[in-house]
């Protein structure tokens, strides 16, 4: 790890309390996340630390002391990924995302996603699972091991699950944010915009079926959840489970709500940013800090069991997931 620098660190203060400032998805929380990073900057907290590390842990422990936020962290040099660039975070991997398919027994298909990172690997596997699935009678979605990502592996399952045009979810991006383009969510489609209250922009997530009616539609799904699964899985599983398209089996979600970009702040130095949230358009609530329940509960490691059971599968006769 490099040496820690006590005058880097002051510069990473004034650039990471300038951009909660501006772009946090809470205007006045940014505003208190600003005040007390200086604040400790001028005590000289910051400069009687001597590694990257223990900077990096003071400073996201005095930022979640202010308001918790699950996404929220600053990296110190070491903990940057190689080759990774600012900007709106979309998925995990740059690989096949999609880590288990295939018949578990007759009529029940199950895929087991690692993430969500929209890219060309995962988008083709997932085609090709949904094209080879499609007389499903029923469909296990398991995201126990989800660790987030974007919307493009959502918009290709859901017009295939949804029998008519359904709202799923709303989204809210701190209007400053939206302004300089940092908006994650591209418009048309699946994603359109609506009037939103002073300072944010606001846009719903919606379900539009494919024009051809297929037998997934009519399809029992499960999902399973774990306290890991995370952000875009959360997105999933709120969005199925309050369309009551989905009976979500395991363990309260983990609680990762906001969206955002990440920061470089120099000398090695980087945060996510949360810049918008996203909400069930019913109670106005998200699920950052709480989670999102499921509508059976058990341990994570039991939820396949209970999903294969509630599809009529009989213990013992379900296919191995290794033979998968």
């Amino acid at each position: 790890m490099p040496a820690f620098d006590a005058g880097i660190a002051d510069q990473v203060i004034e650039r990471l309390a300038g951009e909660l400032e501006q772009s946090f998805v809470f205007p006045e929380v940014g505003k208190r996340y600003a005040s007390t990073l200086r604040a400790n900057r001028a005590s000289g907290r910051y400069r009687r630390l001597d590694t990257a590390e223990a900077f990096a842990e003071a400073v996201t422990s005095d930022l979640q002391a202010v308001h918790q936020d699950r996404h929220l962290k600053l990296r110190p040099p070491e903990a940057a990924e190689p080759g990774a660039q600012p900007g709106p975070v979309r998925g995990p991997s740059p690989g096949n995302a999609i880590t288990k398919a295939g018949w578990l027994a007759d009529g029940v298909a199950y895929i087991d996603f690692a993430g969500f990172p929209g890219n060309e690997a995962t988008l083709t596997a997932l085609r090709d699972f949904l094209a080879r699935h499609g007389d499903a009678e029923t469909l296990i979605i398991d995201a126990r091991g989800h660790r987030g990502g974007g919307l493009a592996e959502m918009d290709m399952m859901f017009p295939l699950l949804f029998q008519k045009e359904q709202v799923l979810v709303k989204m809210d991006t701190r209007l400053a944010v939206d302004q300089r383009g940092g908006n994650p969510f591209e418009e048309g489609g699946t994603i359109r915009k609506e009037q939103a209250p002073e300072g944010v922009v606001r846009r719903v997530h919606l379900a539009v079926p494919a024009p051809a009616a297929g037998k997934l539609r009519q399809a029992r799904v499960f999902l399973l959840t774990s306290g890991r699964t995370a952000s875009a899985a959360e997105h999933l599983s709120l969005s199925l489970k309050r369309t009551g398209r989905a009976t979500l089996i395991g363990e309260t979600t983990r609680g990762a709500g906001h969206y955002g970009f990440g920061a470089d702040l120099g000398g090695g130095y980087s945060a996510f940013i949360p810049v918008g949230r996203t909400f069930d358009p019913d109670t106005g609530e998200g699920w950052e800090g709480v989670g999102v329940k499921p509508d059976v509960a058990v341990p994570a490691d039991q939820a396949l069991d209970e999903a294969l059971k509630r599809a009529g599968v009989k213990p013992g006769a379900a296919r191995d997931l290794a033979s998968l």
